[in-house]
């Protein structure tokens, strides 16, 4: 069995910031300091007053 080794904090670069819902790294939505990822963004985007046009 291999031993993984814990990374460092991150201070800056996209690791360094996740999403506030679930923590994930990946996809994440910076507009306007929502700090959501794609995801967790479509789900409550309603909620926040965001409208679907098309």
């Amino acid at each position: 069995m291999s031993v993984q080794k814990q990374g460092k904090e991150r201070h800056y670069g996209k690791g360094s910031r996740g999403c506030t819902r679930c923590g994930t790294k990946q996809g994440l939505v910076r507009r306007y300091g929502i700090n959501l990822c794609r995801q967790c963004f479509r789900e409550v985007a309603g909620k926040m007053g965001f409208k679907k046009y098309r």
